[in-house]
């Protein structure tokens, strides 16, 4: 019954997704990588809700909250922050420079040198990075709610965990190698009305089994585990309180406003005003986060802390203790849409990545939309098949989404510094903007690996040292920009690709979200931690 419904909610999806879709044109740039810039606010909102919620956020942050608690709330909450930064101030210049790539605002702001660099960064942290824990966490999450190994008859969960990952590799590939960037978003909508439904129902079980009914298991997280409930991260927390306003926070503007794979959906916006009700409708979905990412882990933790299960299992575990049978088929499906959402998500932008800024701007000038297209499928196969075979590897990590939030600090905040250093002033020059590259992914790699750099960076927290990373390359190139600038400072064109009239109410509702965010730290607090 359970394999019965988890497989009929997933043709569903993908039947639906199809007749939706199935008319659209996919042969050239725009309309395959950008849907024909024709997304409007539900499915930019959705598919960028459900592009963040897979299971590295399922199953790494709810294993974060049984080790840790409410603290690690922050990834969630102070992301609303960046979405409103996204809407208010980096969107309205992306959709003026008409870009589809990250890279390629980089290129019209400081040439090609820099564009390249950017592309080549971004390859390899999703080919090595981003792709294998979509799917080592989406596997792990499958088996613990399904017990894959029983239902499938396999002895080893090696073996199990590598049949899991190769399953869900093939299919989120057909999905965004075939499909293109508007099937990815209808699937992503479709699945997170799944996915906030499922995951909000998770937490409501689990509170019941925690004290018998949501109210009770409530009083027993509010009463019996206290301390636990402190939106304040003490010093032995992965995320420190004062790392909010360092590390933690640039990882998340990163993430919200730089990031390929994310902002790629803000791209293939209608018009400026499509696009900012998507983000902020996206910003305001994310208050709920918590509730669904944070919680169950914690009750997790209040159900099975003597069990001596890792934080990673601990998600998986809850599931498959709380639900019920006639609805695990429902819920797993679910969790394939996130697996797969993410997945397809991050390969069609690394398509994206190579065909037009490897492909086209390097290799073939003069090559066609429908041969640069075709390269990106061609492409996406092999990063799909590089990232099923690194993925299995992840398994001997404690905290997969600790690690994941490391290792993406080394390209992010260089990425992110040049990038708003090229936007706020229009006098830093493309070797400036090179250097900050190199050098800023360079030093934060020696900090992490290569001693005694890393003995020095040790003293201090990863997310304090990758925010002085970031303050140091600000400065540099604030001075270089005086010292070396360039002679005429650069314009900002608009190429008139979309409508750049902006949402009326932007404002209003961006300020009304980061009072919500201040409102909600304030009524978890407990400073005595610190």
């Amino acid at each position: 019954m359970v394999l019965g419904s988890f497989l009929f909610f997933t043709a569903l999806v993908a039947l639906v997704t199809y007749f939706i879709t199935r008319k659209d044109e996919r042969s050239s740039n725009d309309g395959y990588f950008l849907g024909g810039r024709s997304l409007t606010f539900p499915l930019i909102a959705g598919s960028l809700l459900l592009t963040n919620l897979s299971t590295e956020q399922m199953v790494g942050l709810n294993g974060d909250a049984f080790r840790d608690g409410l603290s690690v709330m922050v990834w969630e909450v102070v992301a609303v922050l960046a979405l409103v930064a996204m809407a208010l101030f980096f969107l309205p210049r992306f959709l003026r420079s008409g870009i589809t790539t990250v890279p390629q605002l980089l290129k019209e702001r400081f040439g090609n040198v820099t564009h390249n660099i950017c592309n080549l960064v971004f390859l390899s942290a999703y080919a090595f990075i981003l792709l294998p824990i979509i799917l080592y966490t989406g596997a792990t999450g499958m088996i613990g709610i399904l017990d894959v190994q029983s239902l499938i008859g396999l002895e080893s969960p090696e073996t199990t965990l590598t049949v899991i990952v190769w399953t869900v590799g093939l299919i989120g590939s057909v999905y965004a190698l075939f499909g293109g960037l508007r099937s990815v978003a209808v699937s992503d909508t479709i699945n997170g009305a799944g996915l906030l439904v499922g995951g909000l129902m998770i937490t409501v079980f689990s509170l019941s089994a925690l004290g018998g009914s949501p109210a009770g298991g409530w009083e027993v997280l509010t009463t019996a585990h206290a301390s636990r409930m402190n939106s304040i991260g003490g010093p032995e927390s992965s995320v420190p309180f004062f790392t909010l306003f360092t590390g933690v926070m640039l990882l998340n503007f990163f993430y919200w406003t730089t990031n390929q794979q994310i902002i790629q959906r803000t791209l293939g916006a209608s018009c400026l005003a499509e696009g900012q009700k998507g983000v902020l409708l996206t910003g305001a979905l994310k208050l709920l986060g918590p509730i669904y990412l944070v919680l169950p882990g914690m009750i997790a933790f209040a159900l099975f802390k003597d069990e001596g299960i890792r934080p990673v299992e601990a998600y998986g575990k809850l599931v498959n203790e709380v639900l019920p049978t006639s609805l695990a088929g429902f819920f797993a499906a679910v969790m394939m849409g996130a697996i797969l959402s993410s997945f397809n998500s991050a390969l069609n932008s690394t398509c994206t990545l190579f065909s037009l800024g490897v492909y086209k701007n390097m290799l073939k000038p003069d090559a066609t939309d429908r041969q640069v297209v075709r390269s990106g499928k061609w492409f996406g196969w092999v990063m799909a098949v590089i990232a099923m075979l690194v993925a299995p590897a992840l398994a001997s990590f404690e905290s997969i989404f600790g690690y994941l939030q490391k290792m993406n600090g080394i390209y992010f905040i260089p990425i992110f510094a040049v990038v708003l250093m090229g936007l706020l002033n229009k006098r830093v020059n493309s070797m400036t903007a090179n250097i900050a590259l190199i050098g800023g992914i360079t030093a934060i790699a020696l900090g992490y690996f290569v001693p005694p750099f890393s003995d020095w960076a040790g003293k201090t927290h990863e997310y304090h040292f990758i925010g002085m990373v970031f303050v140091g390359l600000m400065i540099f190139m604030l001075l270089m920009s005086k010292l070396k600038p360039l002679p005429e400072a650069w314009v900002h064109q608009d190429c008139g690709a979309v409508n750049l009239t902006p949402w009326k109410h932007a404002p209003l509702v961006g300020g009304l979200l980061v009072v919500a965010v201040i409102l909600i730290y304030a009524v978890f607090a407990d400073f005595s931690v610190l």
